[in-house]
């Protein structure tokens, strides 16, 4: 029988934010337990960190200049050749529970069926950060409400779909998409907010003196909503051992992107620092991998995630995917042909607009080093290596010199391959007839 899948997300969650990669504060003690039974991808890449271009990477295995989801709030072609539809194709039962977020029809409207991508099962909202008063619609276009803290009241509704499944022979796959932690950060159950106290939060070192203060509020509230997801991961697996379906399924837990909080004296997401494209990607299989914790530090980007998984499935890769299968390298294979992930802003807005630094730019993450351009030229280069905090720009610097030389020959020969002209973003948005206001973003309605 075909492997399940079984995919869970949540929003900004930074990769540095686990107890599984060294930090010392945070408590996720059921994603410590996933990554001894996983691989670990430890240069997870959000290619374009920001909400809609990764999901709408996700569904398609595609750049954001080809799938069109450069910015929030506009709307994945429906006809598009998306992974739902594709397992669909291939005899799956496609479930899907929690935020959507690539309708771009309002972030409170009903999604009718020719919009879902494929899936049937449906209990979705286009988008809320309200996160104790959470909506949802199933099949009609009667609100419903997730009752308490909507991460848990999801997971719930994903149990009950496994528990449902007990007898039918067909594969599924089920995407589980959690709001938090997200911002606004003081909204986790009280028993998880009480487990940080701000003053009490240590800071990444790239933490300047006038962000302290904010950082370690905003810390403490962050941390609470990753360990109340956590302890909502732990119930779902749970659950996937009970069903006995845990051999044959592919579990994944990741982030669609991640969150500066203080770092670089910036917050949220879009920049180009580790701390917001960063992501972490577990993914089990005991079928075929074993469970023994293994490292994967090949740069792995969002468009690589589609045709990762319908590899591992059988299911033929379309022609229409952009990114490359990590399948037989993670099953002990030869490793793909992969020097670096290309990050990119193409156009700036929402919390990063011009007015405050936002800034196009093309640049690309290699296991070791980050080296970014913007419409001026060279603007970054990091040796994550030694300068695991990106203190020092090495820009200009004459030892560097052909490091950042070999980084640029690189990244020009991607973008060439992507089709990408490297064009001021305003361009792109008049290409895709994107509405946008005085600061750059689409407006939106709740």
């Amino acid at each position: 029988m075909k492997p399940n899948l079984i995919f869970v997300f949540s929003d900004q969650h930074r990769a540095q934010a686990t107890g599984f990669s060294g930090n010392k504060t945070v408590k996720t003690p059921n994603m410590d337990i996933l990554y001894r039974e996983s691989v670990n991808f430890t240069t997870a890449v959000s290619g374009c960190p920001v909400c809609c271009p990764y999901r709408a990477g996700l569904l398609t295995g595609q750049n954001p200049l080809t799938h069109g989801i450069f910015m929030n709030d506009v709307s994945l072609n429906p006809e598009a050749v998306t992974l739902a539809k594709l397992y669909k194709d291939a005899g799956y039962d496609t479930a899907y529970i929690g935020k959507w977020h690539i309708d771009g029809h309002g972030r409170s409207a009903f999604i009718p069926r020719e919009r879902r991508q494929g899936f049937d099962y449906w209990r979705v909202l286009e988008c809320t950060h309200d996160y104790n008063h959470s909506y949802y619609y199933g099949d009609e276009p009667e609100k419903k409400i997730w009752e308490g803290y909507d991460a848990a009241a999801q997971t719930d509704c994903a149990i009950d779909y496994l528990k449902s499944r007990n007898k039918s022979e067909k594969p599924f796959i089920l995407f589980l998409s959690w709001g938090p932690p997200h911002n606004p950060y003081q909204s986790a159950p009280q028993e998880f907010c009480d487990l940080y106290r701000p003053e009490d939060i240590p800071l990444r070192p790239n933490v300047p003196e006038e962000a302290k203060e904010q950082a370690k509020t905003d810390l403490a509230g962050y941390y609470a909503h990753v360990s109340a997801l956590d302890f909502q991961l732990g119930k779902l697996m749970s659950a996937v051992k009970a069903s006995g379906i845990e051999e044959n399924t592919i579990f994944i837990y990741t982030s669609d992107h991640g969150d500066m909080l203080g770092s670089h004296g910036y917050t949220r997401k879009q920049k180009p620092w580790d701390e917001s494209i960063l992501v972490p990607f577990l993914l089990r299989f005991p079928a075929q991998l074993g469970e023994q914790a293994r490292t994967v530090d090949v740069p792995f980007c969002t468009q690589d995630i589609l045709p990762t998984l319908l590899d591992f499935c059988d299911i033929p890769i379309p022609e229409s995917a952009e990114g490359v299968s990590f399948a037989d390298y993670i099953k002990g294979g030869k490793a793909p042909n992969i020097e670096a992930a290309v990050i990119e802003s193409i156009q700036p807005f929402g919390e990063w607009p011009r007015a405050k630094n936002g800034t196009e730019y093309r640049g690309i993450r290699t296991k070791r080093y980050t080296y970014v351009r913007d419409l001026n030229g060279p603007w970054l280069l990091y040796d994550n290596e030694k300068d695991p905090y990106q203190f020092e720009n090495l820009i200009g610097k004459p030892e560097y010199a052909p490091t950042e030389a070999h980084l640029d020959e690189l990244l020009q020969k991607m973008l060439k391959d992507r089709g990408d002209e490297f064009l001021p973003g305003e361009a792109y948005v008049k290409k895709w007839g994107y509405p946008t206001d005085e600061t750059g973003t689409v407006p939106y309605t709740n």
